[in-house]
């Protein structure tokens, strides 16, 4: 069984813009999720998601910023409910506009596990749908007429995974 989360995606913008994406608290919030982020090593910062209380999650991820190479690599910590992971952002060159990998590791025990197949499910519509809307949205130097054509890779989609999740916890 895989235990990680491996996406990559690739749009028809320059990596600046797709990095201002990734760094912005304001453009992180429109595609993303209400944060505190700051683009400094050593920034803890949270997001606020809606509770899940019945994996034991509350609404709040708490990160910290491990690394930064704009606009090349940026990496956090990422903990909540029950897991304590690490995710690492990798722009790299893709024709004319940019490739984004998000990794992100450290899904440990059957509660990571449960929780790493529910994040996989949604970042289809996060990274796939959301974030290359965002792009199409924003405007300045990096806008581009040219509609987002992401393609997304590494998908585990698991329909049904918080019904076994009540399933296993009743045994």
């Amino acid at each position: 069984m895989k235990a990680d989360i491996d996406v990559t995606m690739t749009c028809p913008y320059p990596a600046d813009r797709v990095w201002a994406a990734l760094t912005s608290s304001e453009a992180l919030a429109a595609w993303f999720m209400p944060n505190d982020f700051k683009p400094v090593v050593g920034h803890r910062f949270t997001f606020r998601a809606r509770p899940f209380p019945a994996l034991g999650f509350d609404g709040t991820v708490r990160c910290q910023v491990l690394e930064l190479d704009p606009p090349r690599r940026m990496v956090w910590s990422w903990a909540g409910g029950s897991i304590d992971t690490t995710v690492t952002f990798t722009l790299g060159q893709a024709g004319a506009g940019t490739r984004l990998r998000m990794h992100q590791v450290g899904f440990d025990g059957l509660g990571g596990q449960l929780t790493r197949r529910i994040l996989a499910g949604g970042y289809p519509r996060i990274l796939g749908q959301r974030l290359p809307a965002y792009l199409g949205q924003t405007t300045g130097p990096y806008a581009t007429s040219a509609p987002a054509q992401c393609a997304r890779s590494g998908w585990l989609s698991v329909p049904g995974a918080f019904r076994r999740w009540r399933q296993i916890q009743s045994r």
